[in-house]
C-alpha cells in the first residue's frame, strides 16, 4: 500500500501496489499504467487488518491532519514492514538555504514530524537511516538543488517546493536578490564550492523502517 500516493513518482514497479489518495487533482494525475488510487485519508483506511504484507509513505506524513492516528491504522493493516519516507526538522539548516530564506526553513521544521516520533508511534523493531542525496537528484524538492543554486532562481523549481507558498513574496525576493549578488561576486562558492561536485548531500531525507515483533 502506498499512503499519500499522488500521481505515483515514488510508487515500485516491481509488485502489487495498492495506491491511496486524498486528492481529486493528485489522483487525475496519476499515468494509465499505474492502479487507481483509492480516495481515503491516512486516518481512515477502509482495509481490514492486515491487508497488506508492507506499507509505504513517501513525503506526505507532514500533511495529515493526526499523524499519530495515521500512523496507527498503517500499522494496522499491514502484517510487514511500514516504511516512511520523510525529513527531520532538526537537520534543515544543514542546507545552505537556510542562509538565505531562513524563513522557508522555519516553515519546513514547524510542518515535519520528528522522525524519532513516528518510529515510536509505529512500533515494532524501529530504525531510522539517513539518506543522503545525490547530485543527480531529480526530485523536486529543495535540498537536490544542493550544487545547483543556479536552479533554484527560477521560480518554476521553487513552486515544487511547498514551503515557498507558506512565506510572504519578499522572502522570495530577497532570496534571488541575495543570492544573485552571491553567485556574481563568488561569495557563495567560497563558502560552498565544493557542494558543485560532491557526489552527495547528507542533508535532512530520513527513512522510518519498523517491522513488527515477533
Amino acid at each position: 500500500m502506498n499512503i499519500g500516493a499522488g500521481a505515483g513518482s515514488y510508487e515500485p514497479r516491481d509488485r502489487e501496489v495498492t495506491p491511496v489518495e486524498p486528492s481529486a487533482t493528485m489522483r487525475a494525475q496519476r499515468a494509465g499504467h499505474l492502479a487507481a488510487a483509492i480516495d481515503a485519508n491516512a486516518e481512515h483506511l477502509p482495509f481490514p487488518d492486515g491487508s497488506f504484507e508492507a506499507a509505504l509513505a513517501s513525503f506526505t506524513v507532514h500533511q495529515w491532519g493526526d499523524l499519530d492516528a495515521g500512523l496507527r491504522e498503517m500499522r494496522r493493516v499491514t502484517t510487514g514492514p511500514v516504511v516512511v519516507l520523510s525529513c527531520d526538522p532538526a537537520a534543515l539548516d544543514r542546507f545552505w538555504l537556510a542562509h538565505y530564506a531562513p524563513e522557508v526553513i522555519a516553515t519546513e521544521a514547524r510542518r515535519y514530524p520528528a522522525p524519532e516520533r513516528i518510529a515510536h508511534v509505529l512500533g515494532g523493531r524501529t530504525e531510522v537511516r539517513e539518506i543522503p542525496v545525490p547530485r543527480d537528484c531529480t526530485d523536486g524538492f529543495g535540498e537536490a538543488y544542493f550544487g545547483r543554486p543556479e536552479a533554484l532562481l527560477d521560480p518554476g523549481a521553487r513552486r515544487a517546493n511547498s514551503a515557498w507558498s507558506f512565506v510572504e513574496d519578499s522572502v522570495a525576493e530577497r532570496f534571488e536578490r541575495t543570492l544573485r549578488a552571491d553567485l556574481d561576486s563568488g561569495a557563495w562558492d567560497a563558502r560552498h564550492g565544493h557542494l558543485r561536485s560532491a557526489d552527495h548531500f547528507d542533508g535532512s531525507l530520513r527513512l522510518v523502517i519498523a517491522r513488527p515483533t515477533g
